[in-house]
């Protein structure tokens, strides 16, 4: 089952580099990574995303909340998130199948973003089952390049993490 934690940190140098590690040194895979500044000066906020079938998110909570630089971080069910992901893809468009594209982003609600005479560059935010949906249905054209970010996520309701908190 994949899990996200989202991490508030002291925007430092290192930082990053000091979190990811607890990953890598428990041979843990993080499949999605984001970070941001929030609306606290100085504060950050690292959203992460990793598959849990190990049972092992427990013991990860617990060496996070040990790093100096971690000010506080809360775990989320899937059903307690909002979660986007941005997509850039830039796919095979001779002039015949143009129109077939700008359709295809038009109604998943993509929007393009540059045309050459071979390609078409299209931007999509969406779910990340969503992203990779669209993903899927770009590959009969021909994939040229894929940037992913990793997921942008916040809890719902009314009590967002917080510094107060």
């Amino acid at each position: 089952m994949k899990r996200t934690i989202s991490v508030l940190v002291e925007n430092r140098a290192g930082v990053l580099s000091r979190v990811a590690g607890l990953f890598a040194r428990r041979g843990f895979n993080i499949e999605s990574l984001a970070v941001g500044p929030t609306a606290e000066a100085g504060v950050s906020c690292i959203t992460i995303v990793a598959d849990d079938r190990d049972n092992v998110m427990e013991q990860i909570n617990k060496q996070l909340n040990k790093l100096i630089d971690v000010i506080k971080l809360k775990e989320y069910a899937p059903d307690e998130l909002i979660s986007r992901e941005l997509l850039l893809i830039k796919v095979n468009a001779a002039a015949q199948n143009r129109g077939e594209i700008a359709e295809l982003a038009r109604l998943a609600g993509g929007k393009v973003c540059d045309i050459t005479r071979s390609s078409m560059t299209i931007e999509y935010c969406d779910t990340p089952d969503r992203v990779e949906n669209f993903l899927e249905l770009c590959r009969t054209y021909g994939i040229k390049r894929v940037v992913r970010t990793g997921a942008a996520a916040i809890e719902k309701g009314q009590h967002p993490l917080s510094l107060d908190e």
